[in-house]
């Protein structure tokens, strides 16, 4: 619980040290006075958003630090724990504000951003606004309202979060499944091109190879006249021919006698002339021995190869780029079978998403059923002591329609009553009117505060609008929360503030060139005071004394 709050230069407050006890703590003072403002200082300790004009004039900052006793809030213990930020004893939030809008926030010392303020602080207090009564008429609160007073509030959230990955799954499920056609008509035509790659077989150099055999076939019979004249002029013409010549030439010279060295030379330079040209034409004679010029080879040779030119032709390819073109096809018709997969996946996914989706939902769904009935009647039962006798409060919970798993469950959540006796149930928002919805929103508020695992509840002036007996029924009931833990409320009702547990009286304190805030915790006699002025006015009588001293002894009764 709040066991003590400093403010500094926080707009007329310059500066505040209070400790606040446990049980119900009354705040009152004069319009003005900063009742207000010190709850809108607790609410920037615990991560509200502020501006620089909430800095006192004439000061450099606004320091606002707030303290708790962690004892009976495990969750805030285990949520500082998983964030290296748990400190032995007690929990202490600070808030800073420069004059020139910079704000730090700091746990225990530690700097941190404001939403880990805002978060830890929700565990810490429940604030309820003079305000609040307006988001009645939204269907959100009512079911946030009744998922907290079932308890289920983690549950909606695992609803939501379920719904959340149905819904993300259903769309990539549909994006693939609406580009399904255009998908099957790819692939099978990705099919039927790799068919007649892989039909091809074109082999690593094979179009060279057959590009080169096909040269020397159209050019055989050029090919083999040059070889039978070469031959024939080297060693067969009748007429002469190059080895006879050479032979001749060997014979004169080695006829000579006494010859001088270069005849030999010359000698030698012929027989090595005559051995080259001896084996030119025998290598001539092996390739007309092996040189097949078959035409039905050729046919064969040029039907191949117009189907490698037309098929690179048609994907508008070299031919020797075909093999990298059927990579790149299977690559892609891998990865429209991957899509298939993909598609087959997502419908196993969505579907274990709705399921979970189901299972959890129905089970919100009980617990808002038991809870509907449960708080509509402890509702209905306090807006009768709330000067609405006869009136009725109804939760109704209606089927949602169609297919769509929504964030928010099975149904829609909707408040429903009848202020005045034969009247028919209807939606707040048509029959209640300000009076009675700031009633209706005090009754919830109190019901609902009396589940709540927060052991410090604030109340900022929710019994506006509201006097006379029924005034003093909202003190009881806020006596009560405040007898099961800590209860700060702001009031201008006597019949309010003579019930709390402690007094706290918000004053102006005026010098000759400054004025501030101040706060006093009122004794007994201050106490019936501070209620007695509340009742009649400035003077204070005899009588009015009298009544505030008892109103004070029937509040502790």
């Amino acid at each position: 619980m709040l066991v003590h709050l400093s403010i500094h230069n926080y707009a007329i407050v310059e500066h505040l040290d209070l400790e606040i006890a446990r049980g119900m703590s009354v705040i009152t003072g004069e319009t003005g006075a900063g009742k207000s403002i010190m709850l809108d200082a607790l609410g920037l300790a615990l991560g509200d958003r502020a501006d620089s004009g909430v800095v006192r004039p004439g000061t450099d900052k606004a320091d606002i630090l707030a303290t708790f006793d962690l004892v009976d809030i495990p969750e805030a213990h285990t949520w500082l724990a998983e964030r290296d930020l748990d400190n032995e004893g007690l929990c202490i939030l600070r808030r800073v504000i420069t004059a020139e809008g910079r704000s730090r926030g700091y746990i225990n010392g530690t700097p941190c951003p404001l939403g880990d303020l805002k978060a830890l602080g929700e565990l810490l207090i429940d604030i309820h606004s003079q305000h609040e009564h307006q988001s009645l008429l939204k269907t959100d609160t009512h079911r946030r309202l009744l998922d907290e007073y079932a308890g289920a509030v983690d549950l909606a959230r695992q609803v939501q979060l379920a719904a959340k990955r149905w819904n993300q799954t259903r769309l990539e499920l549909e994006r693939l499944s609406n580009s399904g056609d255009e998908q099957r008509a790819r692939h099978q035509l990705l099919s039927y091109q790799l068919e007649e790659l892989d039909n091809l077989g074109l082999g690593e150099h094979e179009l060279e190879q057959l590009e080169q055999e096909h040269k020397n076939l159209t050019s055989a019979e050029a090919l083999f006249g040059i070889c039978r004249q070469v031959i024939d002029q080297c060693s067969e013409s009748d007429s002469g021919n190059v080895l006879s010549a050479l032979t001749s030439s060997l014979n004169r010279l080695g006829a000579a006698t006494n010859s001088p060295k270069a005849l030999s030379e010359a000698a030698n330079l012929i027989a090595s002339a005559q051995i080259q040209v001896e084996e030119a034409v025998g290598e001539l004679n092996r390739f007309l021995d092996n040189f097949d010029a078959d035409p039905i080879r050729l046919q064969a040779l040029e039907e191949r190869l117009d189907t490698i030119y037309t098929l690179a032709r048609k994907h508008r390819v070299h031919p020797t780029e075909l093999p990298h073109l059927q990579q790149q096809l299977m690559e892609e018709l891998e990865g429209l079978n991957a899509s298939d997969e993909s598609i087959e996946r997502l419908g196993e996914e969505l579907a274990a998403y709705a399921q979970h989706y189901k299972e959890k939902a129905r089970e919100l769904s009980g617990l808002r059923q038991q809870a509907a009935q449960q708080l509509a009647g402890a509702v209905e039962q306090e807006i009768q002591r709330l000067g609405m006798p006869g009136g009725r409060f109804c939760i109704e919970l209606t089927a949602n329609e169609g297919t769509e798993l929504s964030p928010h469950g099975l149904e829609q959540i909707e408040l429903l009553v009848s202020a005045n006796p034969g009247q028919p149930l209807k939606a707040l928002a048509k029959v209640a009117s300000g009076g009675e919805l700031s009633r209706i929103s005090l009754a919830i508020q109190v019901i609902t505060a009396q589940t709540s695992r927060i052991p410090t509840l604030v109340f900022d002036e929710v019994d506006v609008g509201i006097g006379g007996p029924t005034a003093e029924i909202v003190g009881q009931l806020l006596r009560r929360l405040g007898e099961r833990g800590q209860v700060l409320t702001v009031t201008h009702l006597p019949q309010v503030a003579a019930q709390g547990h402690h007094h706290l009286f918000v004053h102006k304190v005026r010098n000759s060139d400054t004025t501030h805030t101040a706060v006093a915790s009122l004794g007994k006699r201050e106490r019936v005071e501070e209620v007695a002025r509340m009742l009649g006015g400035i003077d204070l009588t005899k009588e009015s004394l009298a009544h505030a001293r008892k109103m004070v002894v029937s509040g502790k009764a």
